[in-house]
């Protein structure tokens, strides 16, 4: 019998206790699941984690075959100099779903000018027809499991889609980019950009003054990855002149948005509150499980993060 520490607390164990014991059931996995700090903890064979959990020193789990994380974002674990065990992020489907569905819909709102309609209190009758979806590039930065997704759904739609990331990929059918000069190629050809970077040393502040110069008079930012991609000041400030004419936020440096932060008040800002995409315990659990199987049965783990790199 295996033995699960379930170290997400315990608001996360109402909604995962039942899908998670119906998972190791279904994969006839036989397992005694702790809710609470062990008193042996050599002898936990995985812990499911989350970073509002109870494990902040990783060293007394020395059994450990994998740390199972909940979330996407591992930026709080891959900083933790006590974590020598194997972690793996989520990759869920439901969130991933998500994430496309909120990418989709905002990128569909800012092409089609819908909030010209929604919000008309002055009565105008404008009669402009938007471009076709053919015609509004879009940047997507970022080519993990969400980029990836969200591409192809906006591919579907007839949008043509350029991508940039780290470091060379090959073998992709969309117009590809990496480096300093590769983002500046991204940027320069975007009307509407959509930001899915991971949280790392690397990737904050990216989006800077500098940067945000090199995008087209009047693109639209969609920021659904982290917030501290972007340098607030920098993004009011093109918002202020004009590069930009609206952006979308869902993620930010500080959670939740302090009251008095002026994205607040800006009228070409809209807020959503960390919303874009959020994991389900149905299928979080599947993942889970999928993943212990995998450890028992010798294959490799999924979704495995590069603790060098960061994710």
């Amino acid at each position: 019998m295996l033995n699960i520490f379930f170290a997400a607390g315990q608001k996360n164990w109402v909604s995962y206790e039942a899908p998670l014991k119906q998972a190791l059931t279904e994969a006839r996995i036989s397992a005694r699941i702790m809710t609470e700090t062990p008193s042996s903890p050599e002898t936990v064979d995985y812990i499911i984690f989350a970073p509002n959990g109870v494990i902040s020193d990783f060293t007394p789990y020395s059994g450990t075959r994998a740390v199972l994380s909940l979330w996407a974002g591992v930026e709080k674990l891959v900083t933790n100099k006590t974590l020598s065990q194997p972690l793996c992020r989520m990759v869920d489907p439901g969130l991933t779903e998500g994430m496309v569905e909120y990418v989709v819909g905002h990128v569909l709102r800012h092409h089609l000018g819908m909030d010209l309609h929604i919000v008309n209190r002055t009565h105008r009758w404008d009669p402009t027809c938007p471009p076709l979806a053919r015609e509004r590039p879009v940047g997507v930065m970022g080519m993990g499991a969400l980029g990836a997704a969200v591409i192809k759904a906006l591919k579907a739609l007839n949008f043509p889609v350029s991508a940039w990331g780290r470091s060379p990929k090959d073998g992709l059918d969309i117009p590809y980019y990496y480096g300093n000069d590769g983002l500046k190629t991204l940027l320069n050809g975007t009307q509407i950009l959509v930001t899915l970077l991971p949280d790392t040393a690397q990737t904050i502040g990216l989006l800077n003054a500098e940067r945000f110069g090199f995008l087209p008079k009047g693109a639209v930012l969609i920021n659904p990855g982290r917030g501290t991609l972007i340098v607030d000041a920098a993004l009011i400030a093109a918002l202020d002149k004009g590069v930009l004419s609206h952006a979308t936020l869902d993620v930010f440096h500080q959670e939740p948005l302090v009251q008095d932060h002026p994205f607040w008040r800006h009228p070409k800002v809209t807020i959503t509150p960390h919303v874009a995409a959020d994991t389900r315990s149905e299928s979080a659990s599947r993942v889970v499980v999928e993943n212990i199987w995998r450890s028992e049965t010798g294959l490799p783990l999924l979704h495995r993060v590069d603790l060098a790199r960061g994710y």
